[in-house]
């Protein structure tokens, strides 16, 4: 079985409180990444700034230190020109795509995990572009055959009942649901930029969707006021097991 631990929406800003909460999910995972059961992944989903700035990516680099071997994407708070000239020294354009592999564990099968920009310079909606796609299929063929592969973006694929994300979701989801259809060794997808838990489906397979680290968006009979900083920063914990099954549980971390 392999585990990948998503936080999403860490809206690094300066401030004391943004990065207390995202260091209370560090220490949390930190503290659960040894023994016989690793958390194999760390996948941040997206908004790691809150503006864009280099200082806020400074800030997060200087937050998210861990062993576990991670693998970051952008949101639409984020810039990719800042993002990759911190990380990278590049000041790319360009979307920001990765992968990260997990070797197989005993007799399971390993895993490959897409992390897909689909942020949209200027703009709070996203899409997944046709040559992030293509990227994404040449990076599951080098992968082989007997790799489960788990797909990543930042802005969910479907509506999840969140009026104000719901009109700011991906724009056309139709090429990314072509892209699932045609490679069965999809888990399942996930996302953030809701700042919510939530469980979906999408082209016929799982659609997780991480809570927020720096705040909790409330569902329309929750109030009238659209973010709750009152919860938790949550952490979303991935299992793919032997059967090629996605499960995913959400935990609140006292921050």
């Amino acid at each position: 079985m392999h585990v990948v631990a998503q936080v999403s929406d860490l809206h690094f800003n300066g401030t004391a409180e943004n990065r207390k909460r995202a260091e209370a999910v560090m220490d949390y995972l930190n503290g659960r990444c040894g023994g016989p059961r690793n958390i194999d992944a760390l996948l941040v989903t997206g908004d790691i700034a809150d503006e864009g700035l280099p200082t806020e990516y400074r800030e997060a680099l200087d937050t998210l230190v861990t062993d576990i071997p991670t693998v970051m994407l952008l949101g639409n708070h984020d810039d990719r020109a800042a993002f990759t000239e911190v990380t990278a020294g590049t000041g790319r354009t360009d979307p920001v795509n990765s992968a990260l592999r997990v070797p197989a564990s005993d007799a399971g099968s390993g895993l490959l995990v897409l992390a897909l920009d689909s942020s949209i310079p200027g703009r709070s909606d996203g899409y997944l572009s046709r040559p992030t796609l293509d990227w994404a299929r040449s990076q599951i063929a080098d992968a082989g055959p007997d790799t489960d592969v788990l797909v990543a973006f930042h802005h969910p694929a479907i509506d999840i009942g969140i009026g104000f994300i719901d009109g700011m979701r991906q724009l056309d989801p139709r090429l990314l649901a072509d892209f699932v259809a045609e490679h069965p060794g999809i888990v399942g997808c996930v996302s953030g930029h809701a700042h919510t838990a939530a469980v979906t489906s999408f082209a016929g397979r799982p659609h997780a969707v991480a809570p927020g680290v720096a705040s909790t968006l409330n569902l329309p009979f929750e109030g009238s006021a659209v973010i709750n900083s009152s919860h938790r920063p949550g952490v979303a914990f991935h299992l793919i097991d032997d059967a090629h099954r996605l499960t995913t549980h959400f935990r609140g971390v006292p921050g």
